[in-house]
């Protein structure tokens, strides 16, 4: 395993943290530096002509999915060299350490046991004298107890009447993951249930909610650890204020709210303080990160909308994936491997960011969610020990539903400057009847990855142009804006189906490919400080614009906007 000690510098009145032994002085990442520099210049077309077996080669089947990485510029070599790195750095040792309940989650002394969540009932994990197993399916038996209800329609509103609309508040993974498993999942949906989700403090957003509801048929799910996050408690008490002022009618409030209001947390007494009635609070614990928490209480409102059946096959999907990433060798393993060729292209392609492509409108949520996944794990530049890392380390994800990219920035992946790595996914079956949408899809999806991998060379397209009757000065004209340079790697994780199973895998997979990632840099994947200062700066500055701006207490930019924003609310 790769050691990291650091030395320091004193310049100025800063403390500069470097690494002494870094990753990139590692002999495994050495020999890949320099079997890159042999393989750079040979194009994607060269190794498919040279391997007809590559595909067969290249590609993985786990847990329902299917992977594809054979259209990244990689051969046996490098992916051989890419799997000593990982053993060099540890993968399978900090793997175990993960799964054993270690407190790999350094720089704030937790476990991290996501993979817990989602275990069958009798794995027993002892984890600070406590029985993980016994207290995660305590909850889950709690949570089926209630969504039967609801579903059932004997969960009754203040009037007597069941629920047909069920808001979420909460924010970042408290509303990422169920907000998107939602949508994934609408072909199971139950019919008399409508789905809302809140985050955004952005007024505008719970107001679009509230104004269509009937506060006798809503229930609201506050999703909040501490039940102090400051959105979602101002988020909460907006909606606590429209109830009450729109609906209780039976003279107890108290009563009313607890009909209409549960709570994803474990501060029993500021929930107790709202009007939330404690049996009505379904906890989680320490060792469950937001971003990692749909498979916890937080995704009450997908078990809600789908039922407990279903949702029980959604972590089972996850679990089969989490088995199939601990025991299968490095070689065949699909998140290392995925991890592995996304390293490759992060450092050695250098391409900085990644775009994800789901061939399926219902995971339009989907790339919200591996953005905080990813880049709130590992956008990190200092190693677990708090030296600066003098690698690149995590890529910026973004993406949209195809066939929408193609006519939106689908031009800049194929003809830019800049090479973006795609991660194609697609379901060779729909869930819906629509005649010839499906083959549409597919025939899209499978053709992008195919132009990124070939490209069209000069001569290909003089050839075209030459076909079209055009005479030479016209083809010479046209021919540079029509050359594609290819070589744009991509890979193709396929299901046979979008289902609870298939998306549980799905979103397991890239949660251990982040994981993996992370053992390469040397990063704590699990702790997220980088989204502490703009908070703590938000409090004093909202604060301020209720009161006078003070010219010292920020810079001039700053003061600027605080004093704009005041004479706007002044103003009216």
């Amino acid at each position: 395993m790769l050691m990291y000690s650091c030395f320091y510098n004193e310049t100025d009145d800063e403390t500069m943290t470097t690494t002494s032994s870094p990753l990139t002085a590692s002999a495994s990442f050495q020999a890949l530096q320099m079997h890159h520099a042999k393989l750079c210049s040979q194009p994607l077309r060269a190794l498919f002509a040279a391997d007809p077996e590559r595909f067969r080669k290249m590609t993985l089947d786990a847990a329902g999915l299917l992977l594809d990485f054979s259209k990244n510029r990689i051969d046996a070599t490098a992916l051989s060299l890419l799997l000593d790195l990982a053993r060099e750095c540890g993968v399978e040792a900090r793997r175990d350490a993960m799964f054993a309940g270690e407190k790999i989650n350094l720089t704030e002394q937790r476990a991290v046991l996501h993979t817990a969540l989602r275990a069958p009932r009798g794995q027993a994990l002892i984890v600070d004298g406590q029985d993980i197993d016994a207290d995660v399916h305590a909850v889950l038996d709690r949570v089926k107890q209630f969504t039967d209800r609801v579903r059932a329609g004997s969960w009754l509103g203040f009037t007597g009447k069941p629920i047909l609309d069920v808001v979420n508040i909460g924010i970042g993974g408290s509303d990422l993951g169920p907000q998107m498993a939602c949508l994934a999942l609408r072909s199971y949906a139950h019919p008399n249930l409508a789905l809302h989700f809140v985050s955004n403090v952005d007024g505008h957003a719970i107001d679009a909610v509230l104004e269509k509801l009937d506060p006798a048929t809503t229930l609201f799910i506050v999703a909040s650890k501490t039940f102090v996050t400051a959105e979602t408690m101002l988020n909460a008490h907006t909606a606590r204020s429209w109830f009450l002022g729109h609906g209780t009618q039976t003279g107890d409030q108290q009563k009313d709210l607890a009909r209409h209001f549960v709570a994803v947390s474990t501060n029993l007494e500021a929930i107790r303080e709202f009007g939330i009635d404690p049996d009505n609070m379904f906890p989680f614990w320490d060792w469950v990160g937001g971003r990692y928490s749909v498979w916890s209480s937080i995704g009450l409102a997908l078990a809600l909308a789908i039922g407990f059946d279903y949702f029980s096959d959604f972590l089972a999907g996850a679990h089969q994936m989490d088995r199939h990433f601990q025991q299968a060798p490095l070689t065949d393993n699909m998140p290392v491997v995925l991890a592995l060729i996304g390293f490759w292209n992060r450092q050695f392609e250098q391409c900085p960011t990644l775009s994800i492509a789901p061939y399926h409108q219902d995971l339009s949520r989907l790339v919200p969610y591996l953005q905080q996944l990813d880049m709130e794990s590992n956008g990190k530049r200092v190693s677990r020990n708090g030296c600066a890392l003098d690698a690149p380390t995590c890529p910026v994800i973004w993406g949209d539903c195809g066939t929408n990219a193609q006519h939106a920035y689908f031009q800049l992946l194929h003809q830019g400057s800049d090479v973006t790595p795609v991660d194609f996914i697609a379901a060779l079956r729909a869930t819906h009847d629509l005649p010839g949408h499906h083959d549409a899809l597919l025939a899209n999806c499978f053709a992008q990855s195919e132009a990124f991998m070939r490209g069209k060379n000069i001569a290909e397209v003089r050839a075209d142009l030459q076909g079209q009757g055009l005479d030479a000065d016209e083809v010479e004209r046209l021919a540079p804006h029509k050359v594609f340079p290819g070589d744009r790697p991509s890979n193709t994780i396929l299901m046979d189906q979008l289902t609870p199973l298939t998306l549980g895998a799905l979103l397991a997979l890239y949660e251990h490919k982040t994981f993996v990632q992370g053992v390469l840099w040397d990063i704590n994947s699990f702790d997220q400080w980088g989204v502490e200062l703009g908070k703590v700066l938000a409090r004093n500055i909202q604060t301020e614009l209720c009161g006078t701006a003070r010219p010292d207490l920020h810079d001039s930019s700053t003061n600027g906007l605080i004093a704009l924003a005041q004479a706007a609310k002044a103003a009216f």
